[in-house]
């Protein structure tokens, strides 16, 4: 049964859609604390955002500052104590895929101001100086009647020989993708019909500050009745979380999540997009950049099956904090 809390929200998405309003949306990850804001009400002192096509800000003179940038990774042993805890859900076989995140700890001359206007992504969001995401993976993407999800699931170094391959060979990352694209087709399957996988495996490279990396996704691709924007509400509350960041079976895997991490991940992984009036494109929030008391967070993670290694796994999650400039 759905909190009062989210039904109100599902309400309001609803009313927007219906009357064809374009708003902005942000969803947190457990979805506490959704921002569901009219376009024609953003203060642009506060929320800024860029979305493939659609922005809200000019873009600045360029300061010509080089980017400083300085990791301090999540402690090793702290990742191998929630990686061999998912392991043994895993082998309990409470869960078959779960994304495992952790906060490190950076240092930069760039503000979140800065890295908002200097980073290049298909979904960028800078918050009241609460946090600034760029974020290459698009959540869901309408286009008429037709509802599309983009999940993406394995990383390499692009600077590995023969990178590209090597990634579309690895046992790990194909039974990843599999679940994940599975995952997805029963989500889109609750809100639309005859869902179909367009795309499998597709490689794109992303440019950042520390070097290349490839990165893998795939297309499902579903058909939504008429009118369905009255309905935005229920369609964008059943998809959430997003799977490629929770993982499968979804609900149990949330619960295995909140024990292993013990962190709250807030914003990071959740999602945030824009709807015109007539359709809906959105990201979701990973590559994040978060300010606390204690400094910037980075907040990072992968996925983890059967197969994985904690090597592996954590060199990828070190792998994943970057700026793409």
């Amino acid at each position: 049964m759905l909190s009062e809390k989210i039904q109100k929200n599902i309400e309001t998405l609803n009313l927007l859609g219906n009357s064809q309003t374009p708003f902005l949306f942000i969803f947190d990850f457990i979805c506490q604390n959704p921002k569901i804001i009219p376009l024609s009400g953003i203060n642009t002192k506060k929320l800024l955002y860029s979305i493939n096509e659609h922005k809200n800000y000019q873009e600045p003179v360029s300061k010509n500052i080089t980017l400083e940038f300085e990791l301090q990774a999540v402690e090793k042993e702290r990742y191998k104590r929630a990686f061999d805890l998912v392991q043994k859900h895993i082998h309990y076989g409470d869960s078959f895929l779960l994304n495992l995140t952790m906060p490190s700890k950076i240092k930069s001359n760039y503000s979140l101001k800065d890295i908002f206007f200097a980073s290049k992504a298909k979904y960028k969001l800078w918050l009241n100086d609460q946090f600034v995401v760029f974020s290459p993976e698009i959540f869901i993407k309408t286009n008429d009647n037709k509802i599309s999800s983009f999940p993406m699931k394995g990383t390499i170094d692009a600077n590995v020989v023969d990178a590209k391959n090597k990634l579309l060979s690895n046992e790990k990352e194909l039974a990843e993708h599999f679940t994940i694209v599975d995952l997805i087709r029963n989500d889109l399957s609750i809100v639309s019909k005859n869902v179909r996988v367009e795309e499998f495996r597709y490689i794109d490279t992303i440019t950042t500050n520390r070097g290349n990396l490839l990165q893998m996704s795939s297309k499902i691709t579903g058909d939504l009745p008429n009118n369905w924007q009255s309905n935005i509400g229920n369609i964008l509350m059943s998809m959430l979380p997003a799977g490629s960041i929770s993982g499968a079976p979804k609900k149990k895997t949330l619960e295995i999540i909140k024990e292993a991490e013990a962190y709250e991940r807030g914003y990071y992984t959740g999602v945030f997009g824009i709807f015109d009036g007539k359709n809906i494109d959105s990201g979701v929030m990973i590559r994040f950049v978060e300010k606390t008391d204690s400094g910037l967070i980075y907040k990072s993670g992968g996925g983890i099956t059967s197969k994985s290694n904690v090597e592996e796994e954590y060199d990828e999650l070190v792998q994943k904090v970057y700026i793409p400039i």
